[in-house]
């Protein structure tokens, strides 16, 4: 699958990144070379191969799960750099 310029110019402007028209054709070759390398990774035959967590074989260790005081409201709002009413002060990021 070949990327052209403007699905870069998109993925950039979706992904909230300022690029500049001049390294526009540097990041479709990039991004076609990714997408290439995506689908050679797709014709890998994994069939039986088993899904893992490590490349060296580990048990978990488990625990008891268990109920522990918290700190509580109060305890919390102590490391707020402000507070109101009960509730930590943050700015306003909608209109």
């Amino acid at each position: 699958m070949a990327i052209d310029i403007e699905d870069a110019r998109k993925a950039a402007h979706l992904a909230r990144i300022r690029v500049r028209e001049d390294e526009l054709q540097a990041i479709t070759r990039e991004l076609s070379s990714i997408l290439v390398f995506m689908e050679k990774l797709g014709e890998v035959d994994v069939a039986g191969v088993e899904a893992m967590t490590s490349v060296s074989p580990m048990q978990l260790e488990r625990r008891d799960d268990q109920v522990k005081p918290g700190v509580g409201r109060d305890g919390i709002l102590e490391n707020a750099p402000q507070v109101r009413a009960g509730f930590f002060v943050v700015p306003k990021v909608v209109e």
